[in-house]
């Protein structure tokens, strides 16, 4: 029984019916952006092996080309799309060139350095709207037909975008290049000894990762009509990559999960921490609102100590163990 094949199809089908069941459309259609956002962030280090401290300067330097491409220049939504997706992917081959040479700590930090730089860019910029953000981006119609004001339509239309943008993972990971990925993460020097240009592997996956991550915030500004500095900003960068972590690195399920269960927890705390005052009588529970932050990194810590390998992760290694005995 392949468990992961039905995992995948549960969540399609609950994903396809969850408008019906109650759930609000743009919610969860930005729960697959940030999704989206992981899964993309995976693909660089749970499969090659390079922690970036700076995805956030793709995810927020898209959504701002997008939301000004639909906004000022009144393109398209998929032209809008299709641009954002194309300068995340330009500014991911401008890091990559510049950080692709160092390893380590190294590399992580001259990622952050230039993630910072685009942070003040987009601060300053009169395009971005500065600390305002660029609001008031419409949806449009997709190829000038489809309206996609009403937020089901939308929905649907995110919902086809994410699934084909990781099934192109799931094909980019079990094609030649990600087998060769994968062992320069395991291995780099017994890579470049069987003749591989590691260098060139690791651009190019740093390239389709910052691609991806921009396409997660194109769309994510089409969803919610607006790109903000928290978008571009340092802690989102921290943030993908505690989603990573927590849900499961070197897995496809893990990301997904992973955002899944930050996401909620940034959001719904407020009213989980009411309802647990109520419930229990004591009032600090009513204040958890105000410190998602040390929530989310007591989450981080435990999962660190009592999962090692992420959520799904631990998940998959029980199964393997289990399907062996």
């Amino acid at each position: 029984m392949n468990y992961k094949n039905i995992g995948y199809a549960l969540l399609l089908l609950a994903l396809l019916v969850a408008p019906f069941a109650g759930a609000y459309p743009v919610f969860i259609m930005k729960l697959m952006c940030f999704a989206l956002f992981a899964s993309a962030f995976n693909l660089l280090l749970g499969y090659t092996g390079l922690l970036s401290f700076g995805h956030a300067a793709f995810l927020g330097g898209a959504a701002y080309v997008a939301g000004h491409a639909i906004k000022v220049w009144q393109l398209t939504p998929e032209v809008g799309l299709l641009l954002g997706t194309l300068g995340a992917a330009g500014m991911g081959w401008v890091f990559g060139v510049l950080a692709i040479r160092r390893q380590g700590i190294y590399f992580a930090m001259i990622t952050l350095a230039l993630a910072q730089m685009v942070f003040f860019l987009c601060l300053q910029a009169p395009m971005t709207g500065g600390e305002d953000g660029l609001q008031g981006v419409p949806r449009g119609k997709l190829f000038g037909l489809l309206s996609l004001q009403d937020d089901l339509t939308m929905y649907y239309v995110a919902l086809a975008i994410v699934v084909a943008a990781f099934l192109l993972i799931v094909r980019i990971i079990h094609s030649p290049f990600g087998q060769v990925l994968k062992a320069i993460k395991e291995n780099e020097p017994r890579s470049i000894s069987l003749g591989y240009d590691t260098q060139r592997f690791k651009l190019l996956a740093f390239v389709l990762s910052a691609a991806l991550a921009g396409l997660a915030g194109s769309l994510k500004t089409l969803v919610l009509g607006f790109a903000t500095l928290s978008d571009v900003h340092w802690t989102a960068s921290g943030q993908v990559v505690l989603m990573t972590l927590v849900g499961g690195m070197g897995t496809l399920s893990g990301p997904i999960l992973g955002s899944a269960l930050v996401i909620v927890l940034e959001n719904k705390i407020g009213e989980m921490g009411g309802w647990l005052a109520k419930l229990s009588g004591v009032q600090w529970f009513s204040s958890l609102g105000e410190s998602v932050t040390i929530v989310t990194g007591l989450i981080f810590v435990v999962c660190v100590l009592a999962f090692r390998r992420g959520v799904m992760g631990e998940l998959i290694a029980w199964l393997g163990n289990r399907k062996k005995s």
